[in-house]
């Protein structure tokens, strides 16, 4: 229920073709008032709306219910001032004003577009979205930057944290498990940005990412059997290469019957299995004081008797804590990284666990992750927006001073096709793993070794 002019009530209308589609916000674009018309008509109704509605009562409602009240307002207050509107461009008009006043202002329809996997607002008149790995401009904008940083603080707001001048940036978690960062001025000079990553809302199992040639049937195989066996797994690439994603489907698995702990900055992991706890790191209040970092976490963990710690992603001092735990014990764990192939993966780890001032002599260090990791996959967004694996490295062992491995699969460049896809194949180089010990305490020899095109030896 909201209240809109002078002591007058109305209750939710029930008109279910007023529940409005993103599909439907792009025709009515083209349906009668152009883009600037409706701009300013949609100011115009706005102003008279809030005079109308009782803001906290809105807050309050569904989004549904809300859009079908601000609907049928619209239409009044159209027909007082003599506006003409069609239908289409009146639920055009609802729906951007109800994602005003509960949503995510002109970012709303991208969070309902499950095409679209990231949504980013460089400053209130540019915004881009990625489909299909590539990035593209839209013609969506906010009013102006105070219209950008009152939907920043509602995002920051949501989750108990505060945005402002004094603490200008912000990691959150939106309400379907999005990942957004928020940068306001004076750290940006564009009136601020809004950066959400969007998650599938149906995780990716390592059958659908063949299907999508992210990797070969063979390769998804072989990651298939080292979770199966229990090999402690590091998974590396750069931003946006897919690296929680391939995470998320190799993580499945995981036998149903293991205690998993999950350590994340932000919950983005997905398991399937039952028997999951998952942590969040905090950040510091507005005091500064009440962080709980991923290292204090990791140590943690340790002590709530894990099968297994999945860290969604490795970025300082906690690195030297996982290994502990992937060298003690805790086989099977996994972990990501940000590098740009498996060999500046290991050198990220290093430098990580000097970040714990531990001072290890660096043999020291290296010795300790040539034992804790077993399997470096290395995962790309390409130049034609399709993320694949590159490399899937075993690590063998130290050689002197240095950490030795072994490729067992690679990703070889065929050329591209006249609409820019790239063609490859995904090879096996044939070489026998000296895990494929492991994998015949689990019944998965022959399994392993045929995922490798090496057969029976």
């Amino acid at each position: 229920m909201m209240t809109y002019g002078v002591g007058r009530r109305t209750s939710a209308v029930q008109s279910p073709d007023l529940l409005f589609t993103p599909q439907d916000r792009a025709a009515s674009a083209s349906a009668g008032t152009d883009l600037a018309s409706l701009s300013e008509l949609k100011e115009c109704i706005r102003t008279a709306l809030l005079s109308r509605i009782d803001p906290t009562v809105a807050g309050s409602m569904p989004r549904a219910a809300l859009r079908r009240e601000i609907a049928k307002l619209v239409s009044e207050i159209a027909t007082e001032d003599r506006v003409q509107l069609n239908q289409l461009e009146e639920m055009a008009l609802a729906a951007d004003l109800s994602d005003d006043m509960v949503g995510l202002g002109p970012l709303e329809p991208f969070l309902e577009d499950e095409a679209i996997t990231d949504i980013l607002a460089n400053g209130p008149f540019d915004i881009y979205v990625e489909r299909s790995g590539k990035l593209e401009k839209t013609a969506v904008r906010f009013r102006d930057a105070q219209h950008l940083a009152s939907i920043a603080q509602r995002i920051a707001t949501a989750v108990g944290r505060r945005i402002d001048e004094a603490s200008p940036m912000v990691d959150a978690r939106l309400a379907d498990g999005s990942r957004v960062n928020i940068v306001l001025p004076p750290l940006v000079l564009n009136g601020g940005t809004i950066s959400i990553r969007k998650f599938s809302k149906q995780g990716l199992t390592l059958d659908v990412m063949t299907r999508q040639r992210n990797l070969s049937p063979e390769l998804a195989r072989l990651l298939e059997i080292s979770a199966r066996t229990r090999l402690n797994i590091l998974i590396s690439g750069g931003t946006g290469s897919g690296k929680t994603t391939l995470l998320n489907a190799v993580s499945q698995h995981i036998d149903r019957t293991e205690r998993i702990i999950t350590v994340e900055d932000a919950v983005e992991l997905r398991l399937q299995q039952p028997h999951v706890v998952q942590m969040e790191t905090r950040p510091p209040n507005i005091e500064g004081v009440g962080e709980v970092p991923q290292r204090e976490l990791v140590r943690n963990a340790l002590r709530m008797r894990p099968d297994r710690i999945i860290v969604g992603e490795v970025r300082g001092p906690e690195a030297f804590d996982m290994l502990q735990a992937m060298n003690t014990g805790h086989d099977g764990s996994m972990t990501t990284v940000h590098a740009n192939s498996p060999r500046d993966a290991l050198y990220r780890v290093e430098n990580m666990v000097m970040m714990a001032n531990l001072n290890l002599p660096l043999r020291a260090i290296r010795t300790q992750i040539a034992s804790a990791i077993n399997l470096i996959v290395h995962v790309e967004r390409m130049r034609d927006g399709v993320r694949r694996v590159q490399n899937a490295d075993e690590i063998v062992g130290m050689e002197g001073d240095v950490i030795t491995t072994r490729q067992l699969f690679g990703f070889h460049y065929g050329g591209e096709t006249p609409d820019g896809t790239i063609e490859g194949s995904f090879e096996s180089t044939r070489m026998r793993p000296d895990f494929v010990v492991r994998a015949a305490r689990f019944g998965l020899e022959r399994d392993l070794l045929d995922s490798l095109g090496i057969g029976e030896h």
